[in-house]
């Protein structure tokens, strides 16, 4: 009983959600259409912009004939956070902010834009070889959670773009 019950609600918030007009971004029709496979990036400049493009490439597609440019700039701040009675630093926060300006290939007229920011941290308690590791994927990690919140700020664009 106690099954019917909850499969009764989940269909009825479904279909509260498709009456409301709801659609899937990547759906057929759906705002994410606009931007798979349309927007191109600019070389990047350094192992982060490498990391952050890669992520934009793998949620978006690599364009090859571009309808918009995608303009980034990342600076991150690294701090420590715990340290030891002889004052080593065993953790560190690497804070990230990137802007982002989303324009029109060929007129170079502005879409939208905007930042976010994003932090993460890292241990730095074991050998060299493990806090190196540690330090590379808290950047890596950090530059995933930057670039899905820039495609998040896309999508939310996506319906006003030009067609």
């Amino acid at each position: 009983m106690w099954w019917s019950d909850r499969r009764l609600f989940l269909l009825g918030g479904l279909s509260a959600l498709s009456a409301c007009g709801f659609a899937p971004v990547y759906g057929p029709g759906g705002a994410a259409n606009a931007l798979v496979g349309h927007v191109g990036l600019d070389a990047p400049a350094s192992r982060n912009d490498q990391l952050f493009q890669q992520r934009i490439e793998e949620r978006l597609g690599r364009a090859e004939a571009p309808r918009f440019r995608l303009a980034t700039i990342i600076e991150t701040d690294t701090s420590g956070l715990g340290t030891t009675a002889d004052g080593r630093t065993t953790r560190f926060r690497i804070l990230a902010r990137a802007q982002f300006a989303l324009r029109e290939t060929g007129s170079e007229r502005l879409i939208t834009d905007g930042r976010t920011i994003a932090f993460t941290g890292y241990s730095a308690s074991g050998s060299t070889v493990a806090t190196l590791a540690a330090e590379r994927d808290a950047y890596a990690r950090l530059m995933t959670m930057l670039a899905d919140q820039v495609i998040d700020q896309l999508l939310v664009a996506a319906p006003d773009l030009p067609q």
